[in-house]
This record gives C-alpha cells, sequence and structure tokens, in this order.
C-alpha cells in the first residue's frame, strides 16, 4: 500500500507499534516483557559511588543502578533527577542523563535550558508568530529553569491542541522539579510503543492508522518481523549483506552475489549502504559496527562515503569515524532501544 500507515497491535500481550511507508516497514517499537526502565523515564535517584576511569558515577534507581556520565558537582548520598537514555546492556546499569526532557507530541519543555524556541523546519513566518504567541501565554509566569521547544509537528496542527500540549508539560516538569526528597523512585514512566508511535510518528501526517487487533498480519508487519529475525538482508541486483552482532560490536559483512562485472561491488556497497541505517534501527543495534564492504578501488570509497554520509543524516547520533588501515569501515550508533532479538526471543 502506497503512503504512511501507523499500525498498532500487541505481541505476547505487550504493546507493539509500526510504521509502514509505501509498504515497507521503517519504524518498530515493541514493550519489553519485564519491568527495565524505558527510554525517557525520569526517576528521583540517589548518587552512590564515583567510576573514575569511567568519567561517571553510580546512581540507586528503584530496581537497580543507573550509570551517570559526570561527576562533577555530584556527592555520593545527593538525590538527583535522572531520565533513561536508552536501555541496559546486559550486565551493565541504565544509562541516565540529569539533562531532562518533557517531551510530548507537540512540545518539550527543557528545565535548565531556558528559552522558547520553535523547529526550524517550521518556516511559514505568520506560523511562527502564532506559535510565538502559543509559547509565551503558555510558559508565562513559569519556573524560570525551563525552557521550550515547540516541535515541527505543530505546523497545521490546531492551537487548542498546542496549547494544551504546553500546559501539559509545564504542569509536569514543575510538580517533577519539586519532587527531590525521598529514596529512589520512578517519577515518570517513558512511553510504551503505543505512546512512542502517537508522540514521534505522525510527523509527517499518516494516510491511514489501524489499531485493530491483527493489523500487523494485514499489513505485512509479521512478515517484516519474520526477515528481521535472519541476518541475511537481500539487495538490489542480487547483491546482499549479513548483518550479525556480537558482545563488542555489530559485523556487517557485504557480498556482490553472482554479477561479476567491474562495476558489481560499487553498485552492492551503494545499496548497503543505503540500506544499513534501517536495518540497524529496526534491528536496534547500537554501539560499535564495523562493515566489510565488497572490495572495490579506493577511489571509489570517497562516492561511498558520500553515500553513508546522507544515508545516516537523520538518524540522530551517529559516528561515521571512516575506513581501517584493513578496509573496514567503522561506525558508532547510539544505542536507543532493546535489540529485537532479544524482544522476539
Amino acid at each position: 500500500m502506497k503512503g504512511r500507515v501507523l499500525v498498532l497491535d500487541e505481541l505476547d500481550g505487550r504493546q507493539a507499534a509500526a510504521l509502514m511507508v509505501d509498504g515497507r516497514l521503517e519504524e518498530l517499537s515493541i514493550d519489553p516483557r519485564g519491568d527495565e526502565a524505558l527510554p525517557g523515564a525520569i526517576y528521583r535517584a540517589v548518587a552512590d559511588r564515583p567510576v573514575k576511569g569511567q568519567g561517571g558515577i553510580f546512581v540507586k534507581l528503584p530496581q537497580g543502578s543507573g550509570f551517570l556520565r559526570q561527576i562533577s558537582g555530584v556527592a555520593p548520598g545527593q538525590r538527583l533527577l535522572v531520565q533513561v537514555t536508552g536501555p541496559a546492556e546486559p550486565g551493565k546499569a541504565v544509562p541516565v542523563t540529569t539533562r531532562l526532557l518533557f517531551k510530548s507530541r507537540f512540545a518539550i519543555v527543557t528545565p535548565d535550558a531556558p528559552g522558547l524556541n520553535i523547529s526550524r523546519r517550521i518556516r511559514d513566518d505568520e506560523v511562527r508568530a502564532e506559535l510565538s504567541a502559543l509559547a509565551e501565554a503558555g510558559m508565562a509566569g513559569a519556573d524560570p529553569r525551563l525552557g521550550l521547544i515547540l516541535r515541527s509537528g505543530c505546523e497545521g496542527a490546531e492551537p487548542d491542541a498546542v496549547a494544551e500540549d504546553i500546559a501539559a508539560m509545564r504542569g509536569l516538569a514543575e510538580a517533577v522539579l519539586t519532587d527531590v526528597t525521598g529514596g529512589p523512585e520512578l517519577l515518570v514512566d517513558g512511553p510504551s510503543a503505543h505512546d512512542l508511535a502517537f508522540r514521534d510518528w505522525l510527523d509527517p501526517a499518516v494516510d491511514e492508522a489501524d489499531t485493530e487487533a491483527g493489523s500487523f498480519e494485514r499489513h505485512g508487519v509479521a512478515d517484516a518481523l519474520e526477515a528481521l529475525r535472519g541476518p541475511r538482508v537481500a539487495l538490489e541486483g542480487g547483491a546482499s549483506m549479513v548483518i550479525e552482532p556480537t558482545r563488542a560490536l555489530a559485523a556487517v559483512d557485504v557480498n556482490t552475489g553472482a554479477d561479476t562485472s567491474p562495476a558489481a561491488s560499487l553498485k552492492a556497497n551503494i545499496a548497503a549502504a543505503r540500506e544499513l541505517p534501517r536495518q540497524l534501527r529496526l534491528r536496534g543495534l547500537g554501539g560499535q559496527v564495523v562493515v566489510d564492504f565488497a572490495p572495490m578501488p579506493k577511489r571509489d570509497r570517497a562516492i561511498l562515503d558520500q553515500v553513508l554520509k546522507s544515508a545516516f543524516k537523520a538518524e540522530g547520533e551517529t559516528n561515521l569515524a571512516g575506513w581501517t588501515t584493513l578496509g573496514l569501515y567503522e561506525l558508532t550508533r547510539k544505542r536507543d532501544r532493546l535489540p529485537l532479538a532479544d524482544l522476539l526471543a
């Protein structure tokens, strides 16, 4: 089906959400099985012990430990408000930050980052003026530590809906910032799969939303998930790449297939470079990624560099480290979700 389709369903009694674009799976979110801390959750934590070699400090959370990459100004026993930035790796503490964000579909309230800002993607001067007035009205008399960002989804939204989001996020932020006494406690839960989809995937607007049971089967999400279980990814022209996560890194191997023409390697590598961001995102793979592209002349690396740069442009926190002396390509990607293999195990 052409267009953008939001698909909400359940897997083993857990919420699951998918975004299909022109019949291809582009976004995926599945709730974890246990009581793992969800990214975006806000806790009252207690500073525990610093780890100088790692440049951070452990903090006590209700269900275990968090790791805060900050030591300056934090003393053992101090009460802190922290937000989960990503999933915990096996055997490691939950990554947290003190830079809180209170995020909704239209508004983000930013403690300790004052100012009123509007997404740069909104360029219409009249719309920006209207949103600026809404922001000023919504934040009038607020705690001076609070800032506000109006997201790109505000363009075309009803003013009342934007105002409601501003009020809700401001009220939540003000309530949480005063709740700093007591032991470790969950103050704001992270968004569930369905909440995340409605918050972050509706810009641009979807053409259809299917929230009925069995929607994953009807829209091909179940088939896409089955394909993601395997390491092999078919590429155009008979080429393929194999993605195999290990404990230390994710290894990617690109193959040209039956095509032995002089241009086959570059064609396969370009196809792999364009598909790699989507595959890493859907599979929930982050950290270090090492790619063994198909053999090609060194002069073609500049072409592939530009393709990779363009492909990963919208992927958030990704560092394209480049080529090693052995001819491998290295990059790092933020771990922003649990590995799909763990969620489907």
